[in-house]
């Protein structure tokens, strides 16, 4: 059961992984000072699970002594990889291609894991077990989040949430049985942590992080959503249009102008 879920839930991020990486946000320092703050130090070892195309992998380059990004999408692990390349390839972060419960890392050999925007899509169970034994006593789990949208024009609010949960209406239409993906609550994120019983200290941490952006690029953060990117992969034909007809929305409200949007960020950890 677990094996399929997470089959179906990896094939859900197939085909777009430069589009995912050329829009999303970048993580904010926040993240970084937070879990330093907590740890009382800089991390030795930061283990980033579904780090996808490394947005939350490389913010730690000059703040740990290894990082270790592991992500089972081929197309969101190769983007990766080429940034990896052009940086230089650095020797303290690597790569590789895990899944949360079977991280295949010693025992206690972890300061932080971290889950950017990726948790919902694990099995928390399994997974939640197999971080707590490979963190350090002391060590920091932290699931993080950001809300959709970003604040921008309530209009292009409205729409894009329109416009989203239409997406993975037709998404769960299109879908056969038995190959659609799943995804847990964000909103249990720190119950699930909490009742595992497996971390001493748990708590959710607010944030926020304003990003300068255009017009294409805010139009392309909501199509490089998975929902409406599995919509269109199974043949929701029609968002073509809705698609059009957002960006024009959107190129409207921004005018031919750049403007800062606002992300706001939900952390849930829990320390070992």
């Amino acid at each position: 059961m677990i094996e399929e879920v997470h089959n179906n839930n990896l094939e859900r991020f197939a085909g777009f992984g430069e589009l995912y990486d050329q829009n999303r946000p970048s993580t904010p320092q926040e993240v970084v000072d937070i879990l330093s703050t907590y740890l009382r130090g800089n991390p030795q070892t930061v283990v980033d699970v579904g780090c996808g195309t490394g947005l939350s992998s490389f913010i730690w380059l000059n703040s740990s002594e290894h990082i270790i990004g592991f992500e089972p999408s081929d197309d969101m692990r190769e983007v990766a990889l080429v940034k990896w390349e052009a940086l230089g390839k650095p020797s303290n972060i690597t790569f590789e291609n895990r899944l949360s419960h079977e991280l295949g890392l010693p025992t206690e050999s972890t300061d932080i894991i971290t889950c950017s925007q990726s948790f919902h899509w694990m099995e928390p169970h399994s997974t939640l077990h197999e971080f707590a034994r490979v963190l350090r006593p002391g060590g920091i789990f932290a699931a993080y989040d950001y809300d959709w949208p970003p604040v921008c024009d309530w209009t292009v609010d409205e729409r894009y949430q329109q416009l989203i949960a239409y997406a993975d209406k037709r998404a769960a239409q299109l879908a056969p049985e038995g190959q659609r993906a799943h995804k847990w609550s964000k909103d249990e994120h720190l119950q699930r942590i909490q009742e595992s019983g497996l971390f001493r200290f748990t708590r959710e941490i607010v944030f926020h992080s304003w990003e300068l952006c255009d017009a294409n690029r805010y139009a392309n953060i909501a199509l490089s959503q998975g929902g409406l990117q599995t919509a269109i992969k199974l043949g929701a034909e029609e968002l073509h249009s809705q698609v059009t007809q957002f960006r024009e929305l959107v190129s409207k409200a921004f005018a031919g102008e750049s403007r800062h949007i606002l992300f706001s960020y939900r952390m849930r950890l829990g320390i070992r």
